[in-house]
């Protein structure tokens, strides 16, 4: 999706113009992939913008940070008040939130100097993921070539922009043979994730999704959906998936901040049961978009006012 400026970029502390938000080209990050980040979106409600769980991603920045062994130099609440600040200063009532942990230049080599860290954060406007089709029709999945990465490789628990190389191979091969997003395995077998989205099969009322052992990023937005299933009854299951149970599940959906939640029509050609927007992926929507634009007092900790 095509970028839209917007008129700052918080960077280390101050606010440049989006233009002016600039790092060499030999940053270190950019030849080893040595950052972290975070994808956040804020919503449009009654009250004004709101971000959604927005201390909880800026949590993960600085465990992802550790995982790397960065220090941001800036606490979650520091980093909180300058998100809001930036969307004020933006004028966005809705949009996407970029904070981004990565090596400032001066040194070069695999073994990158890593008490260099610097900070900044973006925000733009950001609609469908998917695209409005998958949304309302369900995404078309296929299963990939290219494995998720392993504990012993990089580390999945941890956003850090080098490890998205492995999906952007797998959802580059997907798309172009004309499909939405690609679904990726573990070594073992087991279903791991899409691209840039954790992965639900339904099955007889029952919510299943693979647990953090299966190479998994504990998703944000997955953690939210688990918690809305079991207040609104459902069972919810963390275990190992195969392909083949994702291909006689009668509903599956993916959950993402960037995608939110979008259903599933079909894996590797075979079409889900529901065939798109089952019944209870459609109640997790409705409930999951109550929460985001604060039209019910529940889970109101989860929003961050502007």
């Amino acid at each position: 999706m095509k970028l839209t400026p917007t008129s700052d970029i918080w960077m280390d502390g101050k606010f440049v113009a989006w233009d002016e938000a600039q790092v060499h080209v030999l940053t270190p990050s950019l030849h080893y992939g040595w950052g972290v980040y975070e994808g956040i979106r804020a919503y449009p409600t009654a009250r004004g913008t709101a971000v959604f769980r927005l201390r909880d991603h800026l949590r993960r920045l600085h465990d992802s940070a550790r995982v790397y062994l960065m220090d941001p130099g800036h606490s979650v609440d520091e980093l909180t008040g300058a998100s809001v600040e930036l969307l004020r200063r933006t004028g966005l009532g809705a949009g996407y939130l970029r904070p981004l942990v990565y090596l400032d230049y001066g040194t070069m080599g695999v073994a990158p100097r890593l008490d260099s860290a610097r900070v900044a954060i973006a925000a733009w406007p950001w609609g469908s993921y998917l695209g409005e089709k998958a949304e309302q029709e369900g995404c078309r999945l296929a299963v990939s070539s290219w494995q998720r990465n392993g504990v012993h490789s990089v580390p999945p628990l941890a956003k850090a922009t080098g490890a998205y190389v492995n999906s952007a191979l797998a959802k580059v091969a997907a798309v172009r043979a004309g499909y939405d997003d690609a679904l990726m395995l573990t070594p073992g077998g087991h279903v791991a994730e899409a691209s840039a989205a954790n992965v639900f099969a339904v099955r007889d009322g029952v919510l299943f999704t693979p647990p953090v052992s299966d190479n998994i990023l504990p998703g944000i937005t997955r953690d939210t959906v688990i918690t809305l299933a079991r207040e609104l009854g459902h069972e919810v299951r963390e275990q190992s998936l195969t392909r083949s149970e994702l291909y006689v599940a009668d509903e599956a959906f993916l959950t993402g901040t960037a995608a939110e939640i979008v259903p599933v029509a079909s894996v590797d050609d075979r079409p889900v049961g529901a065939g798109g927007c089952g019944p209870v992926t459609r109640r997790l929507r409705e409930a999951f978009g109550d929460v985001v634009h604060g039209r019910t007092d529940t889970h109101d900790d989860w929003l961050t006012y502007v």
